[in-house]
């Protein structure tokens, strides 16, 4: 399987403009889970412009 990070990019809601894994979300969703985090893009657009992307956060959010 052949990522397209275009179309990914496209996709993208994640706010963190410097960020160097944006339409690599193989890379992204390794890199959040290893700081125990989930990807913005899991959380609404009102929650994910606080960066907070804790699994709490999540649960909180979602319960």
């Amino acid at each position: 399987m052949e990522c397209n990070i275009e179309k990914n990019k496209s996709n993208c809601t994640c706010t963190y403009e410097p960020c160097s894994r944006k339409g690599k979300c193989c890379e992204c969703i390794t890199y959040h889970w290893n700081m125990g985090e989930l990807p913005g893009c899991l959380f609404p657009l009102e929650v994910e412009r606080t960066y907070d992307r804790s699994i709490e956060k999540f649960v909180e959010t979602y319960k």
